[in-house]
């Protein structure tokens, strides 16, 4: 009996030092500020994961507008739950969902039973959802996210990083000229990894393997083309794996200028008279497409000769020096399995917005 009680006292006091000595960043400092996360324990005796929810790379983004950097806050900012996703229509189309304060990040970073890790290849992921849905997080179900990166961090042993970016019209919306160049949404995308490099310049001194990975939408091209300052391919990622996407930019915003342009224009409107007071509805007549119209996004990335100087088949030439690989995967189509997709190709008479 007093063996056994030995035995257990052991146990209990090798669990102790096990928790007391867990390996954890504990409080880190981002250019905004101080930010805690939750340090998680996969198994009694197993690795730990460090796991940041909702941090902010940028500020509160102004309506059509470049994202800014964020002008930081005091303290720490715990950062342990989800924030809103970017403003949205609902799947139905019946209902709007999320916030226009959305530019948030989260980050899980597995750590060793009682070392922190270091050097750790970096997985970006950047959501599809033909540029007018999507989160960070993904759908949840019972508490349980679609883009939860936790088991990927501890199966590959990488640091995943999931990012909000803005869609929809505030996100994409274009007039093709100088006023309202578009591309928000891409610039989100190139602001959180931009931040993040930052991070782990900060953390480490120097930045390790990235990688960013994209699922439809297009975004893979977008963001593999889009140069820096020196007219060379941006480092932003340094590697690219996309799933689905096809390289969208702007050619089917040549016929939706006219109705970009006057939707701007209630979009920056305080009152919401302008989008319901039929006297200043607006009709569209469509005529049959001359394609599918599931292969025409309406708001999409344009060449605003800025962000994105050309099409990006014309600027891949600049970007020979960053990993690229497209692919597939068996899941591809499962979502639109559900929909009656002959039936988008019928001509519509007229849409009154």
């Amino acid at each position: 009996l007093t063996m056994a009680r030995w035995e257990i006292l052991c146990f209990a006091l090798c669990s102790y030092l096990g928790v007391a000595q867990a390996a954890t960043l504990g409080v880190v400092y981002t250019e905004g500020g101080f930010v805690e996360g939750e340090s998680k324990r996969l198994s009694l005796f197993g690795n730990y994961i460090d796991i940041f929810r909702g941090i902010p790379f940028a500020a509160p983004p102004k309506a059509l507008e470049d994202p800014e950097p964020h002008p930081g806050w005091n303290g720490t900012l715990e950062t342990k739950e989800y924030q809103n996703p970017c403003m949205q229509m609902t799947l139905t189309q019946t209902d709007v969902r999320g916030s226009e304060d959305c530019l948030y990040l989260n980050i899980w970073i597995p750590q060793g039973k009682s070392e922190v890790s270091t050097n750790l290849p970096v997985m970006i992921w950047i959501y599809g959802g033909a540029f007018l849905f999507g989160e960070s997080q993904g759908t949840n179900f019972l508490n349980i996210y679609l883009y939860d990166g936790e088991e990927i961090a501890v199966r590959g042993n990488v640091i995943v990083v999931t990012i909000n970016y803005r869609v929809g019209p505030l996100g994409f919306l274009s007039t093709g000229d100088e006023n309202m160049p578009g591309n928000y949404g891409l610039k989100d995308q190139h602001m959180a990894i931009a931040w993040y490099l930052g991070l782990l310049r900060t953390e480490s001194g120097q930045a390790t393997t990235v990688a960013a990975i994209l699922a439809g939408a297009g975004s893979p091209g977008n963001e593999r083309a889009q140069p820096d300052e020196r007219g060379r391919s941006s480092a932003l990622p340094y590697r690219c794996l996309g799933f689905l996407g096809k390289d969208l930019a702007g050619g089917e915003q040549i016929f939706m200028l006219p109705a970009n342009t006057w939707l701007a224009d209630r979009l920056l409107f305080s009152s919401t008279s302008h989008l319901t007071s039929p006297s200043s509805s607006q009709t569209l007549v469509l005529s049959p497409a001359a394609a599918p119209l599931v292969h025409t996004l309406a708001i999409t990335p344009v060449v605003d000769g800025d962000f994105l100087p050309d099409k990006p088949e014309n600027l891949f030439a600049n970007a020979a020096d960053i990993d690229y690989i497209a692919g597939v995967n068996d899941m591809d189509g499962h979502f639109f399995a559900g929909f009656d997709l002959p039936a988008i190709n019928r001509p519509l008479v007229k849409i009154t917005a």
